[in-house]
């Protein structure tokens, strides 16, 4: 028998590995959001205000640490425009928008459910 070491669960892209570079994607794309933003930017490019009141609830802060670290990850593109005051949109890059797929299936299926979650929380009385 033999055994699976870290550089073997790292090299196959092992999610559950502890190096495995996907591990970091998974973490960023499953936080709420992440998720949240890039729809938002589904149908287009839009500033920064229109994400904030879009984004019901997400502080200035958080909603500028979200786009710079999906702009770092190749996500989403800042695009700055030379204009007096300067204007800076957000849009999705090709592999931000490969994102939407998975993210709508996920969406669909917590509506589809939604019920069955307080039905479950009500019976625990939690």
């Amino acid at each position: 028998m033999t055994g699976q070491t870290r550089a073997d669960r790292h090299t196959r892209h092992d999610i559950y590995g502890l190096l495995c570079p996907g591990r970091a994607v998974f973490e960023l794309l499953a936080n709420k959001w992440t998720g949240l933003a890039i729809t938002a930017l589904e149908d287009g490019p839009r500033r920064f205000g229109e994400l904030r009141r879009k984004l019901e609830g997400v502080s200035p802060k958080v909603l500028t640490r979200t786009l710079r670290r999906l702009e770092e990850n190749g996500l989403v593109r800042r695009t700055v425009y030379a204009e007096v005051p300067p204007r800076v949109e957000y849009e999705l890059t090709e592999l931000g928008r490969g994102a939407l797929a998975p993210l709508a299936h996920l969406r669909t299926w917590i509506r589809a459910n939604t019920g069955r979650f307080a039905a479950a929380e009500s019976l625990t009385g939690e």
